[in-house]
């Protein structure tokens, strides 16, 4: 089993979504039963919310139902748990190798590896916004699928 954990600042924009649309794309592959998928914020200002409207919307419009998810902050036993911590923004990954202890440090990265490498936060802007961020996230999720060889 392989487990992917996917963090933003709060966890109710992009972390969220990020985690509907690989658990949809693991599962239209068939390897559901292959790999763990969570997401959490490297703040705690969210905890225990429902992702952003926004991002349900956005979520909702492509088939994904993300609405039963809650916010949650990343934990040192994530570190542990998780075999790749993927960070949506260069922000968010320097918090998490500060965090994390210098051994675990190659499991965490980035979560886009294009030339756009940071996923924007959306959440003081409009619909367009979350709409970018899925696409983002839809791109980035079949890259991680073929990463992970589960293509």
């Amino acid at each position: 089993m392989t487990s992917v954990l996917f963090v933003c600042l709060g966890n109710i924009c992009r972390s969220p979504l990020a985690e509907g649309v690989f658990r949809q794309t693991v599962e239209q592959t068939g390897h559901s039963d292959r790999v763990l998928i969570d997401s959490a914020g490297t703040g705690n200002w969210h905890r225990g919310n429902p992702p952003d409207p926004r991002s349900v919307s956005v979520a909702a419009a492509n088939g994904i139902d993300i609405s039963g998810l809650k916010a949650r902050q990343v934990e040192k036993n994530d570190f542990d748990r998780f075999d790749l911590i993927l960070a949506m923004d260069r922000d968010n990954l320097a918090f998490l190798r500060r965090m994390g202890a210098a051994e675990q440090t190659s499991r965490i990265r980035l979560f886009l590896q294009g030339p756009e490498r940071d996923v924007p936060d959306p959440y003081y802007g409009g619909k367009d916004g979350f709409q970018n961020v899925y696409e983002l996230v839809k791109r980035g999720c079949l890259d991680l699928l073929d990463d992970l060889k589960l293509a």
